[in-house]
């Protein structure tokens, strides 16, 4: 009588090792998925609002809009702004060192997905070996030369294993690909947002008030 292999129970140790390992990348992706989210915020119309409470000579206001506002953006264009009296280069200082500060939140945990995605393969290699070690014991002592079932259900054990690592691989890398993207889009919005304040602070803004008034 021939029984029917049931993944996971019957495909060994090390999926079991491997379903934590996807568990815990899912749980970190869907982490860092929500919070790049958040932090993303457009600079083109969160700069604008920023601008419009300068023009009409309300610089509390300005920082109370980028202290009110999610995300890294908003954080380094306050750094600007706290430093405009002091230079244009004093304010480029500034809101350089508050996107540095800003990349190891947005950078934390894609090394660790990334390493499950490269430790998923050799554990699913590991667990294919063992499945192999047992077969050829098996075939050494002569348990299986009457069943090849037995035979069969080792040799879907080691497969199962094996694919399910490639899987978990795939998945890993498809969203580390995805993750840093996100980061990726974000340091350039806090580039374009730093540039956009500082030159409309240190030049379009002074020419504006003699024509204002």
């Amino acid at each position: 009588m021939s029984s029917r292999f049931s993944f996971p129970f019957d495909a060994g140790p090390f999926v079991w090792l491997l379903l934590i390992l996807a568990f815990l990348a899912l749980v970190f992706v869907v982490e860092r998925a929500m919070f790049l989210h958040r932090g993303l915020v457009l600079s083109s119309d969160f700069i604008e609002g920023v601008r419009n409470n300068l023009r009409a000579g309300r610089p509390l206001e300005a920082l109370a809009a980028c202290e009110e506002s999610p995300g890294p953006v908003p954080r380094v264009v306050k750094a600007a702004l706290l430093r405009s009296a002091s230079g244009e280069d004093a304010m480029r200082a500034a809101a350089t060192e508050a996107a540095l500060l800003e990349l190891p939140v947005l950078e934390r945990r894609l090394g660790t997905i990334a390493s499950i995605g490269r430790v998923a393969p050799l554990l699913g290699l590991a667990g294919a070996i063992f499945s192999g070690f047992n077969l050829t014991t098996a075939l050494r002592d002569g348990s299986v030369y009457a069943s090849a079932n037995a035979l069969l259900l080792e040799v879907q054990a080691a497969l199962a294993t094996a694919g399910f690592a490639m899987v978990i691989a795939a998945a890993c890398a498809m969203a580390h690909h995805f993750l840093v993207g996100r980061v990726r889009s974000i340091v350039t919005e806090m580039e374009i947002a730093a540039h956009s304040i500082i030159t409309f602070v240190r030049h379009e803004l002074p020419e504006e008030k003699p024509r204002q008034s």
